[in-house]
């Protein structure tokens, strides 16, 4: 129906195919497909859809003001399968018109915390699509910390939090859990530093820590980064950094005996740093040498 790279006038898709020609995510009127439109207005809000690999895409449902839900388009989405309908996913290069990326299916969803439209704090949904016939290296439930489900209805329940929970730091579970999954997939399921794969063992890191990031640091994609146990318990702590080019720098606080102790050789680097990874990386090796002092 339509080819990866080409440019299309929305509106012609729409008199051709049917469907809202306002929303991101579009049921067709006309036949069994669902589009899906993404911008740049999710980097208002702290947030922007993308490609997490060269398998995976992030889109965020929705839902413009308070908590998103599975209902509408977000459900049409979750369930496209079982109704028998593609995906096909367009962005933006201008008003009006659209890039062709590439058919999707659903591979998983999770909740995130951001701002809605008025600013107010809510709950959003992140969905992750496979591109169609790509598949990613692990199944959702690898990568599921603290629950199991037996279905896929089960498992994208969420009981939302009430005007008091919300005055607080949200739950790991509500605040963190699309978060983690996105860094997952960006570091193509295995520790930046060791190449471990166990993804219930690695841990998603923020580069600047969540309590000093301000909302958009904390959903920026490009201020985490993946790691297992032992190197994020030092990276956590400031005992370890990592410079532009990847390679590891090493804190004063910790003997080189003792380094040696746990497995930190001093010749350990990370490849694949984005340009974003690196300016939050410049800060947390300033706080790193703040502390040789």
């Amino acid at each position: 129906m339509f080819i990866p790279g080409q440019i299309y006038k929305r509106s012609e898709i729409h008199d051709k195919y049917g469907g809202n020609r306002q929303s991101g995510i579009c049921p067709s009127a006309q036949g069994p497909y669902i589009f899906i439109f993404s911008g740049s207005q999710g980097g208002q809000h702290g947030y922007k859809d993308q490609w997490m690999n060269d398998k995976v895409y992030s889109y965020t449902g929705e839902g413009q003001v308070g908590d998103m839900k599975f209902t509408k388009g977000n459900l049409s989405l979750m369930e496209h399968r079982n109704q028998g309908k593609e995906v096909f996913l367009f962005e933006y290069v201008q008003t009006g018109y659209v890039r062709f990326e590439s058919e999707l299916e659903f591979y998983d969803a999770d909740f995130f915390e951001t701002p809605d439209r008025n600013g107010d704090l809510r709950i959003g949904i992140k969905f992750f699509f496979n591109r169609i016939g790509a598949r990613p290296l692990i199944m959702p439930e690898q990568m599921q910390l603290d629950f199991a489900a037996d279905s896929p209805r089960e498992k994208y329940e969420i009981i939302f939090p009430n005007s008091t929970e919300r005055e607080g730091l949200v739950t790991s579970r509500v605040g963190q859990g699309a978060y983690r999954k996105g860094i997952i997939h960006r570091w193509n399921y295995q520790c930046a530093v060791t190449q471990f794969t166990d993804p219930k063992i690695l841990i998603a890191s923020h580069i600047v820590p969540w309590k000093e990031a301000s909302d958009q640091e904390r959903l920026d994609l490009d201020n985490g980064i993946l790691l297992s146990p032992t190197y994020d318990a030092l990276f956590d702590r400031h005992m370890i950094s990592f410079e532009n080019s990847g390679k590891i720098i090493l804190s004063e606080q910790v003997l080189w005996e003792d380094f040696k102790k746990i497995g930190v050789t001093g010749k350990e680097k990370i490849s694949g740093l984005s340009e974003g990874n690196k300016r939050y990386l410049d800060k947390h090796t300033k706080d790193l040498y703040s502390n040789f002092s």
